[in-house]
């Protein structure tokens, strides 16, 4: 049995460069002067409600009718639908999952449960996302964010194939397909995984548990998604189907060009592990190592941010990931000129057009064999 990766790879401690003491305690000072909670405020739940009825709503006018005998308005619900399921993924189940909308971990709980709603099992995202991606950021065979089964080299540090010379054109397709796959076959090999790498005793879980789980979650899930719109939508068959894998296209896209411009960029360190007192050791700290592979975009885009849930402010993010995502915003100034002051990078892109074209470039280059001795 594998040991749990945390065992696997030590990071240089904090106190080495001061940079996390020093931003923690002017967020935390930030948070005491203004006299609010780092929990969700009236906005958030606002937002909260919005992105449900953005997925909700189509889906009560399918089964009204709404869209019979009319394909493209039918088909245009679904799209809404994987607006709204992208919102709820990056504005309602992220938070709820990271513990920020309430210090009543029931809240949270209740909250997070919404993954289950659009087909997802909140016990591998926990593992996959805060776990591994949040501890191991950009560390090939650790962060899971940036294992493609080799289909994308996302990598500097994995090997590379013939293939990815055209992967800067067929990534956006897999990008697409990222949720259907989740929703039917990732989760239940994810879950053996974990189990295998001894992952879910820390969610006190056995994998017949999860499996079981697993299996009657994404029943309820395909039984509200396409067999009643089949019952009760008044249109065939395949054109549920065809509304459904639209819904998907919809939301894998939004989702991936959201994240992925955040850590597969060129500025990113992409480090490797060295070897050091039998143990495996990147050079660092954790605080130095995210805020080296993280980078934000479009920040004075309010409409994008709410939408995305602020993940455009992915540095904040990384380094607050118990601050509600509604508060990014006030805290980027303190840790860009926290950053500045240490001397650390502060990667940003002014537009999210410009970082999707960057993040285009990169995954051109590491096709070709970008490797780390060019970084």
């Amino acid at each position: 049995m594998k040991p749990h990766p945390p065992t696997i790879v030590r990071f240089a401690p904090k106190e080495s460069d001061g940079f996390y003491d020093t931003v923690k305690a002017r967020a935390r000072a930030y948070f005491e002067r203004k006299n609010i909670s780092p929990y969700a405020n009236s906005g958030m739940w606002i937002k909260t409600a919005s992105m449900l009825l953005l997925y909700f709503g189509p889906y009560a006018a399918i089964l009204a009718g709404l869209g019979t005998g009319n394909a493209w308005l039918f088909l245009g619900l679904w799209v809404l639908m994987g607006l709204g399921m992208s919102g709820i993924g990056t504005s309602v189940m992220h938070d709820a999952n990271h513990g920020t909308y309430s210090a009543n971990k029931r809240v949270n709980k209740l909250i997070s449960y919404t993954l289950e709603m659009i087909g997802g099992y909140t016990v591998n995202w926990k593992i996959q996302h805060n776990i591994l991606h949040h501890t191991y950021t950009n560390l090939s065979g650790l962060d899971e964010d940036i294992d493609t089964m080799g289909l994308i080299r996302l990598s500097p540090n994995q090997p590379l194939k013939w293939y990815h010379r055209y992967q800067h054109l067929y990534a956006w397709f897999f990008y697409m397909i990222m949720t259907l796959y989740w929703m039917t076959a990732k989760d239940f090999l994810q879950v053996v995984r974990y189990k295998k790498s001894n992952l879910l005793v820390k969610e006190r879980i056995s994998l017949k548990q999860a499996m079981w789980h697993i299996g009657m979650y994404k029943a309820l899930y395909y039984a509200y998604i396409i067999v009643l719109p089949i019952l009760f939508s008044g249109m065939p068959w395949y054109y549920i189907i065809a509304g459904f894998v639209l819904m998907h296209f919809t939301g894998g896209l939004l989702l991936s060009c959201i994240f992925q411009p955040a850590h597969i960029m060129e500025t990113s360190d992409f480090a490797v592990p060295h070897h050091a007192d039998g143990k495996q050791k990147v050079e660092n700290s954790w605080a130095v190592h995210e805020i080296e592979n993280t980078t934000n975009f479009a920040p004075r885009n309010h409409v994008l941010s709410w939408f995305a849930g602020g993940l455009n402010f992915q540095i904040e993010h990384h380094l607050f990931t118990n601050v509600c995502h509604v508060h990014y915003r006030k805290l980027a100034p303190i840790v860009k000129q926290t950053a500045k002051e240490f001397n650390l990078p502060y990667n940003e892109q002014r537009t999210f057009r410009k970082a999707l074209q960057t993040h285009a470039i990169m995954l051109k280059k590491l096709g070709q064999g970008y490797s780390r001795s060019s970084v």
